[in-house]
């Protein structure tokens, strides 16, 4: 063994080497070395998720599936940002309200409208789906396709949740944004299938999820081609055309998407279906609902909730092999402004 000034020189030589290499490698090598899911708890759920995931992405294993077949679809309310005390989406459509009846103050005088202008959460609650199916048609019709995602992206700048007193985008769930990215990074490709309305979703996945406009599916009302002028527009009718809710998601995801997905995650019993149809098929399949249970935090609700009600879908689960994710339990932080 060689010793001495010669030594030294190489032990130095083969330091600088090694710190090139370093410097050099791909970014991808160091990320897979962190952890994918820091706001996520060690434990069964997370320890499924990424297992899972290293199953189904590890060529040569034999769980592989192709890149091309790595769909992965999430609801949205609920799943990937919070629901209560009503869904944000009504939140807009009842501050739009106020704003049509400022222009038309005979709609203050007419119910449902009435009731919703109450301000009343009882006489809200009383509406039901109609009465909320016609605030709705109301306040997203007449107006253009780009009108009115212009109006939802100002809304969202200056409302503010009333418990949070924060913008609604910041009550995203972080350990869900780390789900998505940990996804895309093992090359998913992300789906949003919501019962919400598609066109105030598209306002706001790409820059909030990373998910574009063209992979959001949802509820959807019908619209018609016009031009205004020499100005070609598409104007939003008050009409349903499909419900992208319960059974309508496996139909959303066919006709939508056209591929069956391999990961599905949502969180109450709208999403039962999607479920269903994304894990009751051959090969390694995934299915996760998030069970609400943090009252501190953000809120505990399932079986007798009229928001996001978790009844069926919870007790199906076992059976199905679906990962019940327990909130306050597996979830460190719920939002990005908790991070320290």
């Amino acid at each position: 063994m060689k010793t001495g000034v010669g030594a030294t020189r190489r032990g130095v030589l083969a330091a600088a080497l090694l710190a090139l290499v370093a410097l050099s490698a791909p970014t991808a090598l160091f990320a897979q070395a962190a952890d994918p899911l820091p706001s996520w708890n060690e434990g069964a759920a997370k320890q499924q998720i990424r297992a899972f995931v290293e199953r189904v992405t590890r060529e040569g294993a034999p769980d592989f599936v192709p890149v091309a077949e790595r769909v992965a679809v999430f609801d949205n309310d609920g799943t990937l940002w919070s629901e209560k005390p009503v869904y944000f989406q009504f939140m807009f459509a009842l501050d739009r309200l106020k704003e049509l009846a400022k222009a038309n103050p005979a709609l203050a005088g007419q119910e449902p409208y009435k009731s919703a202008l109450s301000g009343d959460p009882k006489a809200l609650a009383a509406l039901g789906e109609k009465g909320l199916l016609q605030i709705v048609a109301l306040t997203h019709s007449g107006i253009t396709v780009t009108e009115f995602n212009a109006l939802v992206r100002d809304w969202l700048k200056t409302a503010r949740h009333p418990r949070f007193d924060r913008p609604y985008t910041e009550l995203v769930f972080q350990p869900m944004l780390e789900l998505l990215a940990y996804l895309r990074a093992n090359d998913f490709k992300t789906f949003i299938v919501s019962g919400g309305g598609v066109e105030f979703m598209r306002a706001f996945t790409e820059p909030v999820y990373g998910i574009p406009p063209e992979q959001v599916v949802g509820s959807s009302g019908k619209t018609e081609f016009a031009l205004d002028g020499d100005t070609p527009v598409l104007r939003k009718l008050p009409e349903v055309e499909f419900i992208d809710d319960g059974p309508g998601k496996p139909v959303g995801i066919n006709r939508f998407i056209g591929r069956r997905p391999l990961f599905a995650a949502g969180n109450s019993d709208g999403d039962e279906q999607m479920l269903q149809w994304t894990t009751m098929n051959t090969g390694a399949r995934f299915g996760l609902i998030v069970h609400h249970t943090d009252a501190v935090r953000e809120w505990a609700y399932d079986r007798n909730s009229p928001v996001g009600r978790l009844d069926k879908a919870l007790d199906e689960a076992p059976a199905r092999g679906w990962l019940v994710v327990d909130m306050k339990n597996d979830w460190n932080v719920i939002y990005p402004f908790e991070k320290k």
